[in-house]
């Protein structure tokens, strides 16, 4: 079996670097063609390229060619290297061909990779939800084949997985499991006083400030339904969130007959990488399981929607319009900024975001195009600041 070839986007960050660890200890079975990242640890990301030896490497920051090929030579990386620098330099590197394109960049900025990757007939190994999120149709007119698309997220991909259990047609629902984040039972009271330091400690996952800053607010399980709605064509109304603060049962699926499957391991991202970048097939040891001479318990509880509202705002945005998902995560995107920054307190990201989504008018789902969602993103973005400023 010949090696596949993969192009890591995002490789500095959380799922780039055990990405690049799962790789590392599978090099017969895979080959990394080039490495992207935004440019904030240079160095690494030359350390990656001389380990790897890859062919390309790219940086979204304008700036930062010469300090990234002095930092390429210190490393010893061949001198040959194709390196791309700037906005699109992402794009470029994912349409090139690869037989894998892992997109584990944060946010909305990932859609034009993710579109180039599977023009390009890449099988697309997708950790970036936001593009899917925002720019859902767009992604699947992108696709040349049906299956082009191999989830990263854990819930994501324990539901593909679970999914070979039974056929489209005998699904009745999904269930998708969240840890409930660090503020799991707390009152609306309790949660007002939270801080930045308080919301980045999350109980499970080590996460980029983003997503972990999502994760506590639930915003990051809205994302994920409506990314389950986008991947598996299930409506909204048939994905359920249940709270299982153990993070082993990653989620489930429920039949017709009554059987639920449900995919188990420890919290640990290599996982579903490794299922990612080698989909259909598994690799060995990609990451511990469950030991099962051991006794546990793991528990199930509804979601607390009056607390952590999120959740009902992504299924009223998939009602709303097709422009109105790509509201809910630009304007998202720019309250967790500002609650980073100390700017505004921790409920006012969820409902600053429902403020702008009942003001957003909304596109037609037919004939959404490029534009349509870049027009909505602008707009979120500025309509958010402009909330946020009077706060």
């Amino acid at each position: 079996m010949s090696a596949r070839s993969v192009i890591l986007l995002g490789s500095t960050g959380s799922i780039g670097t055990q990405a690049v660890d799962v790789i590392s200890r599978n090099r017969e079975r895979f080959t990394v063609r080039g490495l992207s990242a935004g440019g904030g640890d240079l160095g690494l990301l030359a350390r990656q390229a001389a380990a790897l030896q890859v062919e390309m490497v790219a940086v979204a920051d304008p700036g930062a060619a010469p300090a990234l090929r002095d930092a390429l030579e210190r490393a010893g990386v061949r001198p040959d290297v194709e390196v791309l620098v700037g906005p699109s330099a992402a794009t470029e590197l994912a349409g090139a061909g690869a037989d894998v394109v892992l997109n584990g960049i944060t946010g909305s900025v990932g859609l034009g990779p993710t579109v180039a990757a599977l023009r390009a007939g890449s099988t697309l190994a997708l950790a970036n939800k936001e593009s899917l999120v925002v720019g859902g149709p767009l992604v699947h007119a992108a696709r040349v084949r049906a299956d082009q698309i191999v989830p990263v997220d854990s819930e994501h991909s324990a539901i593909a997985q679970c999914l070979r259990g039974g056929a489209r047609a005998e699904v009745r629902r999904l269930v998708l499991t969240a840890s409930g984040g660090p503020f799991r039972g707390w009152t609306h009271d309790e949660v007002k006083s939270v801080t930045p330091q308080q919301a980045l400690a999350h109980p499970t996952w080590s996460m980029g400030p983003v997503v972990t800053v999502n994760s506590s607010t639930l915003m990051n399980k809205g994302l994920e339904l409506i990314e389950a709605h986008l991947l598996f064509d299930v409506p909204v109304e048939d994905i359920t969130v249940v709270v299982h603060p153990q993070s082993v049962v990653h989620s489930m699926v429920e039949f017709v007959d009554g059987s639920t499957i449900a995919q188990a391991s420890p919290p640990d991202m290599r996982l579903p990488i490794a299922l990612g970048l080698s989909w259909p097939e598994r690799v060995a040891e990609a990451a511990s399981a469950c030991d099962w001479t051991q006794a546990a318990t793991w528990t199930f509880a509804p979601l607390d929607e009056e607390v952590f509202g999120a959740v009902r705002l992504a299924r009223e945005a998939v009602a709303a319009s097709a422009t109105h998902p790509a509201v809910y995560n630009a304007a998202n995107e720019e309250c967790v900024a500002a609650f980073l920054a100390g700017r505004i307190g921790f409920l006012d990201i969820v409902s600053t975001v429902e403020r702008v989504l009942g003001e957003h008018g909304g596109t037609a789902r037919g004939g959404l195009g490029l534009a349509d969602v870049l027009e909505a993103e602008t707009w979120a973005r500025a309509r958010a600041q402009e909330i946020l400023a009077r706060r």
